[in-house]
């Protein structure tokens, strides 16, 4: 097996001119998707977001990454509390909703966690989060925050996000 780059591959330098390839190049790792959710003074704000990661054990940490040019970006630079949910193939229509309107939860019946921050049911797993630290990262932060509470669902698969598209995962 060759290290070389393939016939087929494009090979580029990042700059501001192909912002686009360099999407698309991130694009060729596969995610999980999940909404992020806080209490507003409208209601539930909700994010879909594939930049999400664990950072650490003790003390339980997670990361996520929302855009600096986000329309909903204040939503949750103002918020201390939120909340990760992991989603499943069967909440394919939930993750377009959430995409499209950041008040689409506003018309579910969510209960609050401790913290009064609305909560999503049965996912695949949900992060209760306390926010801990911010870090610049280009046009885009990174929030970090330290995991009140989890909990996970033992059966489905993984809504994934890959190419732009979403689809599923199965475990073999």
């Amino acid at each position: 097996m060759s290290l070389h780059a393939s016939p087929s591959s494009n090979a580029f330098v990042p700059d501001e001119t192909n912002t686009r390839l360099l999407r698309d190049a991130f694009g060729r790792f596969a995610t999980g998707v999940t909404i992020v959710t806080a209490a507003t003074d409208d209601g539930v704000a909700a994010i879909t977001a594939n930049s999400f990661s664990s950072v650490s054990l003790t003390p339980p940490l997670v990361l996520w990454s929302p855009d600096k040019n986000s329309r909903r970006f204040a939503h949750f630079a103002s918020a201390t509390h939120y909340a990760v949910h992991v989603l499943a193939t069967d909440q394919n229509d939930l993750c377009w909703a959430v995409a499209k309107d950041v008040h689409a939860l506003n018309d579910h019946d969510l209960q609050l966690n401790a913290e009064g921050v609305p909560v999503l049911e049965n996912c695949l797993a949900r992060f209760e989060c306390t926010k801990t630290a911010v870090y610049e990262g280009g046009d885009h932060v990174i929030m970090l925050g330290q995991v009140n509470r989890a909990e996970m669902r033992e059966e489905g698969d993984p809504l994934a996000f890959f190419r732009g598209q979403v689809g599923s995962f199965t475990a073999h």
